[in-house]
C-alpha cells in the first residue's frame, strides 16, 4: 500500500490502536508488531492529513478528530463483520470487564443474563482489587467506587454497597482478616490489628472460612445475604458505604457490544 492511500486494513488497525490506547498492546490484539503498528499510524495520518494521536510514554491519545473517526468506524465496522462473517457464524465480540473480587461474583451467577441467550457476546472478566486504566483500554467497562473524573470516561450511577459481619451460627467470635489495599480490609485492620486467628491474601477466601464456620468475615451485604448458611453477626459499617459506578470510555460507549453489556450489567445489579 502506498503511503496516500487509505483501506480498511490501516483504518482497523486505528481502531485497535485507538481501543488498546498504545502499540504495544494494540499489537498483541492484532498480532502486528508495534514498529510495524507505529509506521501504519503514520501513514494513515499522512493519508488522512489530519494528526491522529498525541504521542507519550504512557501511551497514544486521540485526538479530537481522532475520536470522531472512531464513533464513524464503529458503525463501518460492524457492518463489514456481519457481511463477512462465515455463514452461521456467530459474532462475539469481545469485552473486557474489570471487576473487584465481590462484584465479579455477583455477576458470575448471573453470566446468562450478561452475555445473552444465544451468547452474542465473549464477556472477559478480570477480577482485580486493583484499578485498572479504562482510558489506555486495559479493559472497556469497570465497576469503580466513585463517580468517574476526567473528560475521557463516562458513568453510570449503581446501587450503593453497604458492609456488615458475617458468620455461621455457633461460629467462633473471631474475623477472618483480609490481607489487601481495599476499604474493608483496612478498616479491619485498624480494628483489630494482628488480633486475628487466621489471615487470607484473597478476599474469597474469606467468604470460604466463614461458610465452614471458622469465623466471621467482612462482607458486602450483597454478597452476604445470598448465603444462606451465614447470618449477619451485626449492623452494617456506615464509613465503609459507598457509591458504585459503572465506567467506560467515552469513545466506546456507543459500541453496539459496550451499550448493550452495560445495559445488562445494570439489570443484574440493580437486582441483586
Amino acid at each position: 500500500m502506498s503511503e496516500t492511500s487509505t483501506d480498511w486494513g490501516d483504518l482497523r488497525l486505528f481502531l485497535a490502536v485507538a481501543r488498546e490506547g498504545g502499540l504495544s498492546p494494540a499489537a498483541r490484539a492484532t498480532g502486528r508488531s508495534p514498529a510495524t503498528l507505529g509506521r501504519r499510524m503514520l501513514a494513515l495520518e499522512r493519508s488522512l492529513g489530519r494528526e491522529l494521536f498525541i504521542r507519550h510514554d504512557r501511551g497514544y491519545e486521540l485526538t479530537a478528530e481522532a475520536r470522531k473517526l472512531v464513533e464513524q468506524l464503529t458503525g463501518v465496522e460492524t457492518h463489514i463483520a456481519r457481511l463477512t462473517a462465515a455463514p452461521g457464524e456467530a459474532e462475539r465480540p469481545l469485552v473486557k470487564v474489570s471487576a473487584g473480587t465481590w462484584t465479579t461474583l455477583a455477576l458470575l451467577d448471573s453470566i446468562d443474563d450478561i452475555t445473552g441467550t444465544p451468547a452474542d457476546t465473549r464477556l472477559r472478566f478480570v477480577s482485580a482489587e486493583t484499578r485498572l486504566d479504562i482510558a489506555r483500554r486495559e479493559v472497556l467497562i469497570g465497576f469503580r467506587n466513585a463517580r468517574p473524573t476526567g473528560g475521557s470516561l463516562a458513568g453510570r450511577s449503581l446501587s450503593r454497597v453497604e458492609f456488615a459481619p458475617y458468620a455461621r451460627r455457633g461460629a467462633p467470635d473471631r474475623w477472618i482478616k483480609v490481607i489487601a489495599d481495599t476499604p474493608s480490609a483496612r478498616w479491619l485492620d485498624r480494628m483489630i490489628g494482628s488480633d486475628a486467628v487466621c489471615e487470607v491474601t484473597a478476599p474469597r477466601n474469606c467468604l470460604d472460612l466463614a461458610l465452614a464456620g471458622k469465623g466471621i468475615a467482612l462482607l458486602p451485604t450483597f454478597i452476604g445475604d445470598r448465603q444462606q448458611e451465614l447470618h449477619r453477626n451485626g449492623d452494617t459499617i456506615s464509613e465503609l458505604a459507598h457509591e458504585q459506578w459503572i465506567v467506560t470510555h467515552q469513545d466506546d460507549r456507543r459500541l453496539p457490544e459496550v451499550r448493550r453489556t452495560i445495559d445488562r450489567l445494570c439489570r443484574v445489579i440493580g437486582r441483586r
